[in-house]
């Protein structure tokens, strides 16, 4: 297990960089991240894999809600994905790569590891190595300073080379998945993976912060992350329990 840097919760995430629609700064894109970082802020994004294996900075598994095409992320190239614009801005879909350069060691990161185990077809562990890789050489060659996450345990867990490098952590919610089995629900909400994964910090749904699996890894001193508070209610109601918030649509205190 690899501590959380005090860096990480000295400052408020901006959650997909500090977007804005309105002002042409689309979420996990350029114009975000660099407001986050003229801001103050740290930085959440996400990383989605491309056809050919390379990890790219962007949410949703398709491409539908964002730009003005269509079907998953991983039917098309790094290349393909670089030229499509984001709706209602000039930014395009960056490869995690050229975002972390792009970052350095301004703000601190949180890369969340879209879990790809429910997409047929899918290399469940090219996306977790290669953006374990990526993250390393950034902040071996960037100053980057870095975490990682995903809501699949097993991610964390498969990047066990990072220990003296790149904390991990766990992403967390009550969960009642359908594809899942009742046991396995209660594994993930009960972070049951948590020890023998190697987090070292999570980052939970603020609309279950009082649950007993959040209250357990509180009180052994595990930094909780909160996700996604939108106003100053919020944010006081989830810092009585969270080290930290992630944030979006608000400018927090």
């Amino acid at each position: 297990m690899t501590p959380l840097p005090q860096v990480f919760l000295d400052r408020p995430v901006a959650h997909r960089g500090l977007h804005d629609a309105s002002q042409g700064r689309i979420e996990n894109a350029r114009a975000s991240f660099d407001a986050a970082v003229a801001a103050g802020y740290g930085i959440e994004l996400d990383v989605q894999i491309s056809r050919d294996g390379v990890p790219v900075v962007f949410h949703d598994y398709t491409l539908d809600r964002l730009t003005t095409l269509s079907g998953p992320v991983r039917d098309r190239s790094a290349e393909e994905l670089a030229g499509i614009s984001l709706s209602g801005s000039d930014d395009t879909i960056e490869t995690l790569q050229t975002v972390l350069e792009r970052i350095g060691p301004v703000a601190p990161v949180l890369v969340e590891i879209k879990d790809q185990s429910h997409l047929p077809g899918t290399d469940i562990a090219a996306l977790d190595q290669v953006t374990g890789w990526g993250v390393k050489n950034a902040m071996e060659s960037h100053g980057l300073q870095a975490a990682i996450m995903s809501f699949n345990p097993g991610y964390a867990a498969a990047l066990s080379w990072l220990v003296a490098a790149i904390p991990r952590g766990l992403v967390g919610m009550v969960f009642d998945e359908p594809s899942l089995t009742a046991a396995e629900n209660a594994a993930l909400t009960d972070y049951a993976a948590f020890d023998t994964s190697g987090a070292s910090f999570v980052s939970h749904d603020r609309a279950t912060l009082d649950t007993p699996s959040v209250t357990r890894l509180k009180a052994q001193g595990v930094p909780i992350f909160t996700w996604t508070i939108r106003s100053a209610e919020e944010e006081a109601t989830a810092r009585k329990v969270a080290d930290n918030i992630t944030f979006e649509g608000y400018t927090p205190g």
